[in-house]
């Protein structure tokens, strides 16, 4: 699992390259929390586009970062999910908290 940090203003883009699953989720929490505590953000992206699969750690980290940036009244979205992604997504509920967008491009008009 890979890492690309990107700040667009007040906004985190966090793009997942490879599987997020219980073998990673733990070093990606901290890898997207220490960014976080160093940009001074507090609105997320989490670009999906490079997501080939997510396991239930993966989901309890997003909803950890989720959590984060609602406490800091922040918005938090997703973007290029893939098939496989958006029914994890929405199997999971995740769909019902995080509002998601085809491109980031798009989510940040949203902010």
């Amino acid at each position: 699992m890979h890492l690309k940090f990107k700040q667009k203003q007040n906004t985190l883009i966090v793009s997942l390259i490879g599987e997020l699953d219980h073998h990673a989720a733990n070093s990606i929490r901290v890898k997207i929390d220490e960014e976080m505590k160093k940009s001074y953000i507090n609105n997320f992206i989490l670009d999906c586009k490079g997501l080939k699969f997510m396991d239930s750690s993966g989901i309890g980290m997003i909803i950890g970062r989720y959590k984060k940036i609602k406490s800091l009244h922040g918005r938090f979205y997703a973007t290029n999910l893939n098939p496989q992604v958006k029914r994890i997504f929405n199997v999971s509920g995740l769909n019902r908290i995080i509002d998601t967008y085809s491109d980031n491009k798009t989510a940040l008009k949203h902010m």
